[in-house]
């Protein structure tokens, strides 16, 4: 009993950390590019192709939306509590996770960043989409828990966003002190691969904590004593 309190106040710890990160990079992007302004761009624009912009908004707005839907999701009370407004939720995290998925192929289409963020952003987003479909598809077949493992990764994915910020800190703190020499078409391709293997990596850890280590420590107490018989008079 002393041991599930800690456990649970680990929990929510970590909930709040990844939701206030989470909603402060959607707060932090999402007005930039509701102004219409290039000039505000987060993100390098392309200056020969004119609908790199709109790309752009198009994928950063939806985007920000799942960005911020994603902890409230996972939330254990809000699905037990309210399961109407958590599948309604779901609904509109599925659907701007498609809009941004669209909008991201044309954006990392016409990045300035050169061919390996290309590749980069190609590759999350088809880890996107399909962790996405399969969630959907395990959901609707009514397989809860393998919906929930699929929408750990498929979140793990979105939260790069937020951990690429994190790595960008670092890279431009070590190109201001012991490593002036790294420009920052070093840091930021570096940054962008860094965030997607660390969330991914991360939500298979993640997801053995919570599905195999249980089971090993039910077999690790071996098979439960046997109920005998009351024996006859």
């Amino acid at each position: 009993m002393t041991l599930a309190v800690p456990r649970r106040r680990r929990k929510q710890i970590s909930w709040a950390l990844i939701a206030v990160s989470a909603i402060g990079i959607a707060d932090y992007s999402a007005p930039a590019y509701l102004t219409g302004d290039a000039s505000l761009s987060r993100i390098p624009i392309n200056p020969d192709i004119a609908v790199h912009y709109l790309s752009i908004v198009v994928h950063a707005l939806p985007a920000c939306l799942v960005l911020f839907i994603g902890p409230f999701q996972f939330a254990a009370t809000l699905r037990a509590r309210r399961p109407a407004l958590h599948r309604i939720l779901g609904r509109v995290y599925m659907i701007s996770m498609v809009i941004a998925s669209i909008a991201a192929i044309a954006a990392a289409t016409f990045t300035t960043s050169g061919f390996s963020v290309q590749v980069a952003f190609y590759l999350l987003t088809a880890a996107w989409l399909y962790s996405l479909a399969m969630g959907f598809r395990s959901i609707r077949q009514g397989q809860v828990q393998l919906h929930r493992i699929w929408m750990i990764r498929n979140y793990a994915l979105t939260f790069a966003a937020v951990v690429l910020r994190v790595f960008l800190g670092i890279g431009l703190l070590l190109q201001a002190g012991p490593f002036p020499w790294l420009s920052f078409d070093d840091i930021y391709p570096a940054s962008v691969w860094a965030s997607i293997v660390v969330c991914a990596v991360y939500a298979e850890y993640f997801i053995i904590q919570k599905t195999l280590t249980p089971l090993l420590r039910r077999r690790e107490r071996g098979p439960e004593a046997p109920v005998r018989a009351a024996s006859t008079p």
